[in-house]
């Protein structure tokens, strides 16, 4: 790991340690949740991709909810419409955050410029960062968050959300879903259906 993408990830971790929020790791430790997150990120994107991965592709991965706690979803209208506004608003300041951290750090304008095309998801399918980043993100939700999400929803709800999650990944990453993880029939189905 090069002296600057230390630095940055580093400072990604000092901004997400101040969330108010916590959750459980696995050891069963209260960590502040941003911060919780963006290490499962680059667990898993150190699992699936390994030292194929770029700096900025890794600051993405660990800076996806950069103190996600700071634009509220409460001050978004209800419903799918404020929902999506809120998401790109997300993706917007995160980007320009991670951009800042990596200037200060001595990335060039153009790596700058890339860690927001990744995390404003600009060319999901057809640029293979975007889509690597994509899949570690359902990777991550699969693996530490679906089960409590799935305990907390009705059946249908639960099919969906698969569904939706399958088609955004990348057919490898749908065939490693399968061999990886032990889904119920109907939810395997979706996955398998996504292609």
């Amino acid at each position: 790991m090069t002296d600057r993408l230390g630095s940055v990830l580093a400072a990604i971790d000092a901004a997400n340690r101040a969330d108010p929020k916590t959750d459980l790791d696995d050891t069963g430790t209260e960590q502040p949740e941003a911060y919780l997150y963006g290490v499962r990120m680059t667990s898993e994107l150190d699992r699936l991709f390994g030292d194929s991965a770029s700096d900025v592709l890794r600051i993405a991965a660990r800076g996806q909810h950069i103190e996600r706690w700071l634009l509220k979803r409460s001050e978004y209208p209800e419903g799918r419409a404020g929902y999506l506004t809120w998401r790109r608003d997300q993706g917007r300041a995160h980007g320009e955050r991670l951009a800042g951290l990596m200037a200060e750090a001595g990335y060039p304008a153009d790596a700058c410029d890339r860690v927001g095309v990744l995390l404003r998801k600009e060319g999901i399918k057809r640029d293979k960062e975007v889509q690597q980043l994509e899949d570690v993100i359902c990777f991550t939700f699969l693996k530490w968050y679906f089960a409590p999400f799935a305990a907390k929803h009705p059946e249908d709800k639960v099919l969906d959300i698969v569904a939706k999650t399958a088609r955004k990944m990348s057919p490898e990453a749908r065939k490693r879903v399968l061999a990886e993880f032990d889904l119920p029939a109907p939810l395997a189905n979706a996955v398998d259906a996504a292609a």
